[in-house]
């Protein structure tokens, strides 16, 4: 049994785990972010940095910290049902219902789109996705290293192509950076932390750290501790990738406003970016890289939910989840890249706060004694401001007045919650749960040995 592996090793696992990471989609947020941000942009970056690559850091120390085999089985502490429902959630949100669709129109969007232009106008995207999605379920149903190799081939390629775009971004600007726009004005940081979601990596952490964790033990680390130093070593390798990209792809948003305009998403940005530094020939080498790489990403989680629920149901073959998965995806994707993004981000405002109170309790797990009480209380607690931050989000997305239940609901929070305005009205509450409950458990336990002691001594 081995307690250290080489620099190299960590290394290799680092830049696999940068790949399960890096979707292609994870471009456009940086890009789009640096847009709005404007002079404002390094307060923002800040933000997004923390929610970004500082969450997807800590949900892969979580899983090697807690010991599961898997998602379902740490969110079983909760409760086993809840398990259920919320790997369940997590697995439908960065797949079919959200992120998967997102690959294909935002391969759409970098890949196609520039080449072609307006001229399709929707059908174009149609049978892009189309072609996509049937690609997609065809290397889903017959796994082949083809898409191992490739991906491999990309991770790199990615960085380097990337990197090279960096440089002249930063050598050669496009232009001076913009004004900042909408609610970058003031509270750049927090927006930029909310912007961190939409990337959807902390939630995708606590899927890839049994990866990396299988990873770490086939090369002969088994204890906890150990374990949990490789996957930090590691971890830390690929943030440092993802932090570097971001921060560069964001500094080229925010110098694109002024020869490019402002986009819906940061889509087009680096399409834009590609063809003014390097011509045509730069605009078909990102195309080709980034629909490969969507299309890596897709297959990846087309066969990630397919197992998953074939798991949950095996009286559904692989096969069928599989294809319904990539028919949903289809669906989803011809919304546009743009309305996938904001229709997510009401789901993403239910899931992040519970996702992150679940790796908070596995950090203190120990000091509780692993009790069902205190994570049912925490995550109760984060559940109840977590949801009506989501229906909040969704009546603002839809510019419709918030229900009368809803309304009276959002005013005691923000008469009573710290941060509420700012998405983290849930963060105060979860630690007073979990000490209060902590407490109680401790209370009893203390109380359980008491007795016993005195039991004892009577006999």
């Amino acid at each position: 049994m081995q307690n250290k592996l080489p620099f190299s090793r960590y290394f290799i696992i680092g830049v696999m785990l940068f790949a399960l990471f890096f979707g292609a989609g994870n471009l456009i947020f940086p890009a789009g972010l640096g847009q709005v941000a404007g002079t404002n942009i390094w307060m923002a970056i800040g933000g997004f940095l923390i929610t970004g690559i500082g969450l997807p850091f800590l949900g892969i120390l979580a899983m090697g910290f807690s010991g599961s085999k898997n998602l379902q089985e740490l969110a079983g502490r909760v409760h086993p049902v809840y398990g259920i429902i919320f790997t369940s959630l997590l697995y439908l949100t960065i797949g079919p219902f959200f992120a998967a669709p997102r690959t294909g129109a935002v391969a759409y969007d970098i890949g196609i789109a520039p080449v072609v232009g307006e001229r399709f106008g929707h059908a174009g995207l149609i049978i892009f996705t189309c072609v996509f999605f049937i690609v997609t379920l065809w290397f889903s149903l017959n796994p082949a290293k083809i898409v191992d190799n490739v991906g491999k081939i990309l991770s790199p390629g990615i960085i380097i192509l990337l990197l090279v775009l960096l440089v002249m971004a930063v050598v050669k600007p496009v232009g001076s950076i913009g004004v900042p726009q909408e609610s970058y004005v003031n509270g750049a940081f927090m927006k930029g932390l909310m912007e961190g979601y939409n990337t959807m990596d902390a939630l995708a952490s606590l899927v890839f750290g049994i990866i990396v964790i299988n990873a770490i033990r086939s090369m002969g680390i088994t204890s906890t501790r150990g374990i949990l130093t490789a996957s930090a070593k590691s971890g830390i390798v690929a943030i440092v990738f993802l932090g570097i990209i971001y921060v560069g792809i964001a500094y080229l948003g925010a110098t694109s406003t002024e020869a490019f305009g402002l986009f819906d998403t940061g889509g087009p940005v680096l399409g834009k970016a590609a063809s003014y530094y390097f011509g045509s020939v730069g605009t078909v080498m990102l195309s080709i890289v980034i629909i490969l790489a969507c299309l890596t990403t897709s297959i990846g989680l087309m066969t990630a939910c397919g197992e998953y629920f074939h798991t949950i149901f095996p009286k559904v073959s692989y096969k069928v989840w599989v294809v319904f998965f990539s028919l949903v995806s289809f669906a989803v994707a011809n919304f546009g890249l743009s309305n996938i993004i904001h229709f997510s981000i009401p789901v993403l405002m239910l899931l992040y706060p519970l996702a992150i109170a679940l790796m908070l309790l596995t950090f203190l797990s120990k000091i509780f004694h692993h009790s069902r009480i205190v994570y049912a209380s925490a995550i109760t607690v984060t559940f109840m401001i977590s949801v009506i931050d989501g229906f909040k989000t969704f009546c603002d997305l839809l510019e419709i007045s918030y229900f009368g239940w809803l309304q009276s609901i959002i005013s005691f929070y923000e008469k009573i919650l710290p941060l509420y305005n700012d998405g983290l009205g849930w963060l105060l509450p979860v630690f007073i749960a979990i000490l209060i409950s902590g407490c109680i458990v401790c209370f009893q336990n203390f109380s359980a040995l008491r007795l016993k002691n005195k039991t004892e001594g009577v006999l």
